[in-house]
């Protein structure tokens, strides 16, 4: 992890994907990774960091927990296949009925966009693999925490978190990964979307279309 003082702007998350793809590059493409984006614009950087790495490419899909009323803050996060991730914070401040409407709510739409985004196809066998969970940043990194638990899971014999840019701090859980490998970290920190200069919505018909060209390019 580069530790950066000074903010460094990608043009966008295309380029933020090739960059972080060639730092990537010596430790980890001798090892065939499975590189696994985590939509929406994770899935843009990660398509680019495969392409770099010359490795498999698919989606994995998780949503943030919100807390009610606010949902810019999460107190954790669902991955698909039912893995749960729930911060001490939203355990101390939010009672267990609350806890399992928003879980069950956030894994009905996990289990759709699974079905939008895969057509509905299992994730990729892990078992031995080395697995690079790539995201378009970092804020906290409590939506990543049961992605990395999934992947354990399946038996991974490594799970790398990798994002263009993050803060200095993160949720505990990210704790659990064997690596976090981050190029730049502005600081002062506010946002994720400070480190690029284009940072608007990638849709789902833009990651339609990203998902076409994979498929077209896969060996």
């Amino acid at each position: 992890m580069k530790d950066q003082s000074k903010e460094i702007v990608f043009r966008n998350r295309r380029e933020a994907g090739q960059e972080l793809g060639r730092f990537l590059a010596p430790k980890y493409q001798s090892t065939h990774p499975l590189v696994l984006g985590v939509p929406r614009g994770g899935a843009e950087v990660a398509y680019y960091v495969a392409r770099r790495l010359g490795a498999d490419f698919a989606l994995i899909v998780a949503k943030k927990l919100p807390f009610p009323g606010h949902e810019e803050y999460g107190f954790g996060a669902v991955a698909e296949e039912g893995v749960v991730y729930v911060s001490e914070r939203g355990q101390k401040t939010l009672d267990a009925p609350v806890i399992r409407r928003i879980i069950q709510e956030q894994t009905d739409e996990v289990a759709r966009r699974v079905q939008q985004y895969r057509q509905g196809s299992p994730l990729p066998r892990m078992k031995d693999r080395t697995v690079l969970l790539v995201d378009d940043g970092i804020a906290t990194g409590a939506t990543l925490v049961p992605l990395v638990e999934l992947c354990q899971q399946k038996e991974a014999a490594k799970v790398v978190v990798a994002a263009p840019v993050s803060g200095t701090t993160y949720d505990r859980g990210l704790q659990k990964a064997d690596a976090l490998e981050v190029l730049v970290q502005p600081r002062p920190f506010f946002s994720v979307g400070q480190a690029y200069e284009d940072f608007g919505e990638f849709t789902d018909e833009q990651l339609a279309a990203l998902m076409r060209q994979a498929e077209s390019e896969a060996p």
